[in-house]
């Protein structure tokens, strides 16, 4: 008598596990929400009306778009379908944008006053943990974790009514979070595998004052008159890599 034997082929599972290292390329979209204003002491440089014209003029969108690029290296554990790891990368980051509003005073038209805001950056660090999932021969996977930059960002207000002029500058390196998505597929050998991700990166808001408003006709400081100037900067990653795994 015969007894038929089934079997059933156990799915093929892809294997994660290791240290990896590769490179990216991609585009980043950077926005910021700059801001100047200046308080009214009563006995100051300013009428009451400037100060409302002013923290409206003050109020600058700036936008950047830029090239991204750079190396990254991580490591991964896997649990059956789940995968656990971290990964660190750098980029180079070269956004900069500038506006500049020109409004009339409405106290002393024709004067009017000048508002310029800037900012730049140059890299990007992350420093991220990430929870995949195995589907197939791909790694969908989820990320977040911590965005460092460093931003310079300017800010300067002039007028042609006495020629006042007030301003301040900051380089800071910028600590914030970052969070995306993405997916990973092995290549031709175990050992090399593809992937494109998106990557929120939120750097929160830069701020600073200055008591530094002096007009040339004729030569007087103002230090009653407190600036207040501040930015928030987030920026949008889309990237390709590549990495080699151990």
């Amino acid at each position: 008598m015969l007894i038929p034997i089934f079997v059933v082929a156990a799915s093929a599972q892809t294997d994660w596990k290791g240290f990896y290292a590769g490179g990216n390329v991609g585009a980043a979209l950077g926005r910021s929400t700059a801001n100047t204003s200046t308080i009214f002491t009563g006995s100051d440089y300013f009428v009451a009306d400037s100060i409302a014209a002013i923290s409206t003029a003050g109020r600058q969108t700036l936008s950047a778009n830029a090239f991204t690029g750079g190396v990254e290296t991580g490591i991964n554990s896997q649990f059956g379908d789940n995968v656990l790891g971290a990964e660190l990368d750098y980029e180079s980051l070269r956004m900069s944008d500038s506006q500049s509003s020109t409004v009339p005073y409405s106290c002393c038209t024709p004067s009017n006053f000048t508002i310029d805001q800037s900012f730049k950056t140059n890299w990007l660090v992350t420093a991220r943990p990430r929870f995949g999932r195995v589907v197939g021969s791909a790694l969908l996977y989820a990320t977040g974790g911590l965005a460092v930059t460093k931003v310079d960002y300017e800010a300067q207000f002039t007028d042609t009514y006495a020629g006042a002029s007030e301003g301040a500058f900051v380089d800071k390196t910028k600590y914030g979070w970052v969070g995306g998505f993405g997916v990973a597929f092995q290549g031709p050998t175990e050992h090399f595998s593809i992937k494109g991700e998106y990557l929120y990166n939120d750097f929160g808001r830069l701020t600073m004052t200055s008591s530094n408003l002096t007009t040339f006709t004729p030569p007087t400081a103002y230090p009653a008159n407190e600036f207040t100037h501040s930015m928030a900067l987030h920026a949008h990653v889309i990237r390709a890599g590549i990495d080699y795994r151990w």
